[in-house]
This record gives C-alpha cells, sequence and structure tokens, in this order.
C-alpha cells in the first residue's frame, strides 16, 4: 500500500533537489470489476487493480509531467531525474504555474462520495441478469446486445511544492442495457443505464431492463418526414450536450485562444431570461462532486449563467493567469497532464413550464431522443447533427422519425430554448427536456 503523504512528500523533496524550481505530484489507485452477460450467460468478469504516480517538474517558467504505473523506489528516483531534464528542454510558458496557495482548500467537506461496503461479485452477476431478463420479457423485444455492471473504487492524493497535501475517496456503480426490437430491416436499438456514487442509490435493475425495452419498441416503424423549420424538442438524454459546449466555449483555454463563439459575450445575454446555468462541485454523492479541484483549490457553487447571462469563465490557474484573472476553482487533473479546464455537476434548473405543456404547445414539431455524429463548430457555433427521434402533431407524439439532419447556430439555440420543468440528477451534466423555438431539418 502506498503511504500518500509519505511518498508525495519524498517526490517532491527529490523533484526540488534535482533542480525543479517548483513541482507537484499525483498519486493515485484504484480497483473496479464489471460483469457482463447475454441471454442470462456471463460473457465477461473483468476485475482491475492499478497505482500511479504523476510528477510535474518546473524549471524556469518550463515545465514536464512523466507517469508511471511502477512506484517502486528506483523508478521513481529516474522519473524524477527524467522529468527535471525534460523540463529544461521544454519551451518558456510564463504560465506554467502551480495554483495559487492563498486559495488552497485546508478544510475539505465530506461529500459522501465513498461506499465503504465492498460491492461483491455477485451482487453485480444477479443485477445484469435481473436486468436483461426485464427486457427480454417485453412483448416485441427479440434480441439482445447484453446487460452489464460495474462497481469501482478510487483515491486521489494532490501534494504541490507551494503547500498544498490532500485526497479524497470516490466510488461508483453502474447497471446497463441494450436490446432489440423487430426483424430484419426494420430492427432498431436503444438503451439505458444509470450510474451513482453508491450502489443503494440506483434504480432496480429491474426498472432498468424495462426502460431499455420501452425505449426500444418506442422506435419501431420509424418514418422519413419532409425538410423544413420546426420546433425541436431535446429529451433530457441528450439536452445535456448542449451544455457541455457551452462548457468547452466559456473554458479558458478556449477564450485564451479567442476560438470561442462565446469569446466576446461575457456581461451578455447569450440566452433568455429564463435559464439558469449552476456549476455546483459540493453536492453530496454529485457525480461531478469534489472537495478541491486538480489544483488544490477551494471549488464553489458558481451560476454561470443567471437569468440567461453569461457571468464568468471557467479557469483554472494557468488559463486565469493569460486572462489576467483569478482561477475559478475549475481545474482538471489527470496522472499524466498538467491541469486542464472543467466542470464539476453542471446543471440547468427547471424551467416554468411542465413537459406535458411543452408537447402541446407544439402543432408540428420533432422530438429528439438520439444524435449522431460530430457536427459542432465551437469557433462558429455552427451545429449539425444526425438525428432520431418522434414526430408530435398537435401537442402529441405520434410516430418514430429516422434518418434526419437538425442544423441551426448555437447562438440561436440559446437565445430560443426553454425549459421543462422536468431534471433530475442522473449524468455528470444535467439539464430538463429543452424546446428549440425553431431548427432546419433535413428529411427526404
Amino acid at each position: 500500500m502506498m503511504n500518500f503523504e509519505e511518498t508525495a512528500q519524498n517526490i517532491i523533496d527529490l523533484t526540488l533537489k534535482a533542480g525543479a524550481s517548483d513541482c507537484d505530484v499525483v498519486l493515485a489507485k484504484s480497483h473496479g470489476k464489471s460483469i457482463s452477460c447475454r441471454f442470462q450467460k456471463i460473457e465477461d468478469l473483468d476485475e482491475s487493480n492499478e497505482k500511479t504516480i504523476g510528477i510535474r517538474a518546473l524549471v524556469d517558467q518550463r515545465q514536464a509531467f512523466v507517469s508511471s504505473s511502477d512506484i517502486e523506489t528506483d523508478n521513481v528516483d529516474k522519473l524524477v531525474t527524467k522529468c527535471v531534464e525534460m523540463a529544461k528542454l521544454a519551451p518558456i510558458d510564463d504560465t506554467a504555474v502551480l495554483g495559487d496557495s492563498s486559495m488552497f482548500e485546508h478544510d475539505a467537506p465530506d461529500l459522501d462520495l465513498f461506499e465503504k461496503e465492498e460491492v461483491n461479485t455477485e451482487t453485480l452477476i444477479e443485477a445484469v441478469k435481473e436486468c436483461e431478463d426485464a427486457a427480454l420479457s417485453v412483448k416485441g423485444i427479440t434480441n439482445s446486445e447484453g446487460a452489464g455492471a460495474s462497481s469501482s473504487k478510487g483515491e486521489f492524493f494532490l501534494a504541490t511544492s507551494n503547500g498544498f497535501q490532500g485526497g479524497y475517496q470516490s466510488s461508483s456503480s453502474s447497471v446497463s442495457c441494450s436490446v432489440l426490437a423487430g426483424q430484419g430491416q426494420d430492427m432498431e436499438r436503444d438503451y439505458e443505464y444509470a450510474v451513482k456514487r453508491h450502489i443503494s442509490d440506483l434504480p432496480s435493475a429491474k426498472e432498468i431492463g424495462l426502460t431499455a425495452a420501452e425505449k426500444t419498441l418506442k422506435r419501431l416503424n420509424a418514418k422519413k418526414i419532409t425538410s423544413t423549420k420546426l420546433p425541436v424538442v431535446f429529451d433530457k438524454r441528450i439536452s445535456n450536450d448542449l451544455l457541455g459546449y457551452l462548457a468547452s466555449s466559456i473554458s479558458g483555454t478556449s477564450i485564451a485562444r479567442g476560438t470561442s463563439f462565446l469569446k466576446d459575450s461575457l456581461g451578455k445575454q447569450i440566452f433568455n431570461k429564463d435559464v439558469t446555468i449552476i456549476d455546483d462541485p459540493a453536492i453530496n454523492r454529485g457525480l461531478g462532486s469534489k472537495p478541491f479541484d486538480g489544483e488544490g483549490v477551494k471549488v464553489v457553487k458558481r451560476e454561470l449563467v443567471s437569468n440567461g447571462k453569461l457571468n464568468t469563465w471557467i479557469l483554472n490557474t494557468s488559463t486565469a493567469k493569460k486572462l489576467g484573472l483569478k482561477t475559478t476553482g475549475n481545474a482538471s487533473r489527470s496522472v499524466g497532464s498538467p491541469p486542464g479546464v472543467s466542470t464539476s455537476n453542471l446543471f440547468m434548473t427547471n424551467g416554468l413550464k411542465s413537459y406535458d405543456d411543452i408537447l402541446s404547445s407544439i402543432n408540428y414539431g420533432f422530438y429528439a431522443t438520439e444524435l449522431i455524429g460530430m457536427g459542432v463548430n465551437l469557433v462558429t457555433g455552427d451545429y449539425s447533427m444526425g438525428a432520431s427521434g418522434m414526430l408530435i402533431e398537435k401537442g402529441e407524439i405520434t410516430h418514430a422519425v429516422s434518418e434526419v439532419t437538425i442544423a441551426s447556430n448555437l447562438k440561436e439555440i440559446f437565445m430560443n430554448l426553454s425549459a421543462a420543468n422536468d431534471l433530475e440528477f442522473k449524468y455528470r451534466t444535467n439539464a430538463p427536456t429543452v424546446l428549440i423555438e425553431s431548427m432546419t431539418l433535413a428529411g427526404k
């Protein structure tokens, strides 16, 4: 077992002695197991254990990174020497800095991210079998792509030469299922999955299987529709993608490079006044929760967008320095790379209308349940994605729709977006069902 505090301090001492002016160390260990089955037969049962070390050395505004899963003393000595020598040869970067020590977290909260009890293999086997059995029991389901379950536990520890030491444990468990309906060329597939920090918070495996079957059956007998402009509803399963594009576009990395369509939008209205978007790292058991950021900086709940107005960029210390600002505590960190920028639990708050009210307001529209492709340009905001879903006629969902493309610009999408009041926290990034007043749909 690694003694994280002692190991990290030893590495810091060695790195400074080797010639680094500053350094930090990331230590991580993880244990996980995953199981899959198809037609009630266990196909895969995997278990993994990992321990990794990452070292960042800074030498006169130059930096380098090394990582390894070999934690033996001799290898660590070699890693330190290699990292410092690499840093001496790296290009000058005046924003290559450690986290701001005046903003370090010294009293991290317990966010209940770790399930102490071990999830045994038998529990996962029962879950995958129950999940798939429930899906296959639904009339109209004709085949299975299988069910899966996993459980993992990990520990993350960060230490810096300017005074931060801290770590935390986390866990997650998941169950998923994918099934098919129909025959031959008319066959359709869909899926359902759930992931939580604690296995006791998961929906029942049966419920997940039944939901997968229900979603699959709704895709049958899909028809093509004629190209037109029409209102588009984004199902909750995909509406969170829009928040992902927002986060990437207001990331300090994109803003500092000038490569975002929102680069001139700080303090301006980018959504309608009913839209508020929050990043909250302190939600108990949240999938994106963390007691401090990837540089050791204290994290706080922030309204990125309030009543439609963009309040802030999301920054780590390096991107903040490039922009002449202070970090927002949004540094992310992996073992083998410098601090990046990311959100935590990002969500759009509930809107004013119910789901039923939104549907009933649409005379002719498209309800998108799946997006296909990578057709988003964050420099210009242009948006074009393959999609499938269902047709809305006179406030009712009437039949499945496939092989269409929906297009607009993210600036227009954001400004013409209204949210339902059906938010649920299912992923790291969450949004209610949303309605876009008008998009171009290319069909037959």
